[in-house]
């Protein structure tokens, strides 16, 4: 209907467009109205090669006839428009690929036309559109899977085989993320951070996330979509290398667009049992030597071997040839060194030579330790991996309760005993390592009621654990605090001679941590007392007699640091099971005494577990060990009743973890972690019974039942070498 309503209205005129036709390549020429006169070889090349290898034009030339003084056509043209192909045609001419006289396809441009030249020339340069990257992205999809391969495609276009690969990942996005780049709702950056993980369910679920949040950049998406994985740099991927970690079937995951080459490992539970068998089987030969116990754990816990006796070892002398070879890899690393002292960087062979010499040289130093056959027989191993995720096995360490007998006058001699010590480390098969691995009992199947059980024990004295470190750190921070703890301790002991220990004992007797989490030894506190120890340390001397006279010359506030910082080590605000006889370990009333002084000076350094002990609940240190019901209570204490209805219908794990989300900032704490209310604590220094007729705090209290299920969780898994 349009067009026969335009052929009925005379008064609209027509277009009508010039003419195509081929014109001999040496029959035209470059126009002096071409626009473009700056940079005009600039990607001349990979015009030339792309026209090259296509063997034709995508764009013909426009062309216009040029006259003669009399205005007649001389049969030779000039082109205004699409000078770059022009000078592409003629450096395939000179290499030989297109003859001279060649016929070119050009748009002639017709003799009554209203533009000029100059018009055309610009408006070829200047009315275009760039193409879309995620067309670009599409485009190189639709090559590669028409059968090109990553590197001709990177050839074509004169670029690299892993910018293509980059280009292939965006191009391989969930397509709603592909639509929002597209509106212009994310960046390209943001894109390119989805690459990562190519789970499209996944990359949507956190594109979600991410509008409903304040934070919108790449790095947090990124981490969104990595969050259950473990990185490469992780020194149990390190340990395990990622070769060995493929090989056994585990999915790596990896950001193309990363100059480090950055990856995932997405397998934890697979990387975890590799760890765990190749560490097996390292302690299995190590406990072939005659050892009496193996403690293996890739993080060994923070004070593990306080308290242990360390054997002395001697090493094996060097046999004449032996240090001729030593001795002449030194001299060729010294000369090399010299030789290429001037260099900015050594030549590839002198450094692998340089590597080689030093790792000949380390073997020299790292000769097998020798140790005496009875020590052997009592003492014993750590096996762990270092930050780099480097093997560290450490031997020779003595337990208290390991030590020989010390024989008494009078007493028959423990000759026979130390004898016979000698005799089963002598002895293969006769002694076997007790192996530990880790200090996690095995989990029992849980109960899916919706009743809240007692905590487990073990989860109770992990997280005072926490609390007792802490609060070392929050009294070494407050001298005048520490005096007053100190002053208290000595005038009840002056006093009142059966006065309880209390929480301070000023032994000053450092607690060991027998049951711990293992990520105790990164907390804030910690790392402080560490700093701290260091730092008194490096200034102290270690003679008797001048340590007294270097503590007298220190001016006050050194001195009330220095006793603040040695008191500080005698808090004890553990948990532990009281035992109901007295006869050995703590007493209820103890426990609560203990318990009750924790938090006095907890109240009195205004020591808070979340900002200054740096607490939070995870899956690992708390929320993956307790059953649904306390993940659910702790999330409506934590983050309110709406946010435990929206986690209610999940499984444990999944739950945990949202939970962990949920709780990050709450500054929510179990029960074991929180200050008990004032008036208990009075109410404690009150009461003179025995205690066994106290009940037990809320998050302890339970039948027998829940007791003896404690009761398993609390054993100690303890695997036996092989024979």
């Amino acid at each position: 209907m349009a067009k026969a309503a335009r052929k009925k209205n005379p008064a609209v005129a027509m277009i009508e467009f010039s003419r195509t036709r081929d014109i001999p390549f040496n029959r035209i020429r470059l126009s002096d109205s071409n626009v473009r006169e700056i940079d005009v070889e600039d990607g001349l090349d990979e015009l030339t090669q792309d026209i090259d290898r296509r063997e034709d034009l995508v764009m013909g030339l426009n062309v216009r006839a040029v006259l003669d003084d009399a205005g007649t056509e001389t049969g030779d043209f000039e082109t205004p428009a699409g000078g770059r192909r022009y000078r592409a045609i003629a450096r395939l001419v000179v290499a030989g690929r297109f003859p001279a006289d060649g016929l070119v396809p050009c748009l002639v441009k017709k003799a009554n036309a209203k533009t000029s030249a100059v018009d055309d020339s610009y408006a070829e340069n200047v009315i275009r559109l760039a193409l879309h990257p995620l067309d670009q992205f599409k485009a190189f999809k639709r090559m590669v899977d028409g059968g090109m391969s990553k590197e001709e495609v990177a050839d074509a276009y004169r670029t690299t085989p892993r910018y293509i690969a980059q280009r292939l990942r965006l191009a391989r996005v969930a397509p709603s993320l592909m639509d929002a780049y597209a509106r212009s709702e994310m960046t390209l950056a943001m894109l390119e951070a989805f690459t990562v993980n190519p789970d499209h369910a996944r990359q949507e679920q956190v594109w979600e996330a991410i509008q409903r949040s304040h934070n919108r950049q790449p790095w947090y998406a990124r981490d969104l979509l990595t969050e259950t994985t473990v990185p490469t740099d992780d020194k149990r991927a390190q340990f395990i290398g990622v070769e060995a970690y493929e090989q056994a079937g585990g999915v790596m995951l990896r950001d193309l667009f990363s100059d480090e080459d950055e990856g995932w490992l997405e397998n934890p539970e697979l990387l975890d049992r590799l760890v765990s068998d190749k560490l097996k089987g390292i302690a299995d030969e190590v406990a072939a030597e005659g050892w009496k116990w193996i403690e293996v754990d890739t993080d060994l816990p923070y004070g593990h071997d306080r308290g242990l006796r360390v054997l002395t070892a001697t090493f094996p002398d060097l046999t004449e040839d032996e240090r001729a070879t030593r001795e002449a890899l030194r001299e060729e690393y010294e000369r090399l060194e010299a030789e290429h002292a001037d260099y900015d960087e050594l030549p590839d062979d002198i450094d692998a030579r340089l590597g080689e010499i030093e790792a000949a040289l380390s073997a020299f130093e790292k000769r097998p330790a020798i140790y005496d056959a009875a020590e052997i027989a009592r003492a014993g191993v750590f096996i762990s991996i270092d930050r780099a995720g480097e093997l560290v096995v450490a031997r020779g360490y003595v337990r208290p309760e390991d030590e020989a007998p010390v024989a008494v006058d009078g007493e028959e001699d423990a000759g026979d005993g130390e004898s016979e010590g000698s005799a089963v480390a002598a002895q293969p098969g006769v002694q076997r390592a007790v192996i530990t691995i880790g200090g996690e009992p095995v989990d029992a199947e849980e109960d899916e009621d919706d009743s809240i059980k007692p905590l487990p024990e073990r989860l109770v004295i992990e997280l005072t654990a926490h609390r007792t470190l802490a609060l070392h750190d929050a009294l070494a921070n407050n001298p005048h605090v520490a005096m007053t703890a100190l002053l208290h301790r000595l005038v009840m002991q002056r006093y009142h001679y059966s006065a309880p220990t209390g929480c301070m004992e000023i032994s000053v007797r450092q607690q060991r941590f027998g049951v711990q989490g293992g990520d105790l030894s990164d907390t804030p506190s910690a790392k402080a007392i560490d700093e701290r120890f260091d730092a008194w340390k490096a200034d102290m001397p270690t003679d008797e007699g001048a340590l007294w006279d270097w503590i007298a010359a220190l001016d006050e506030a050194s001195r009330m640091a220095l006793l603040a910082h040695c008191v500080s080590y005698g808090v004890n605000a553990l948990y532990e099971r009281p035992n109901p006889h007295s006869g050995s370990g703590v007493s209820q009333f103890g426990l609560d005494r203990r318990l009750s002084g924790a938090d006095r000076i907890a109240r009195a350094t205004g020591f808070d577990m979340v900002a200054d002990g740096g607490w939070r609940p995870t899956v690992d240190n708390y929320l993956g060990r307790v059953t649904k019901p306390r993940i659910l209570e702790a999330v409506r204490e934590g983050a309110g009743e709406r946010a435990a209805q929206l986690i209610s219908h999940l499984k444990k794990g999944d739950m945990a973890k949202e939970a962990e989300r949920l709780l990050a900032e709450t500054g929510w704490l179990p029960e074991p972690l929180r200050l008990v209310e004032l008036d208990g604590d009075a109410a404690d220094a009150g009461d003179a019974g025995d205690g066994d007729g106290e009940a037990l705090p809320d998050f302890l209290a339970g039948d027998g039942d829940e007791d003896a299920a404690i009761e398993a969780e609390d054993e100690h898994v303890v695997l036996v070498a092989a024979e």
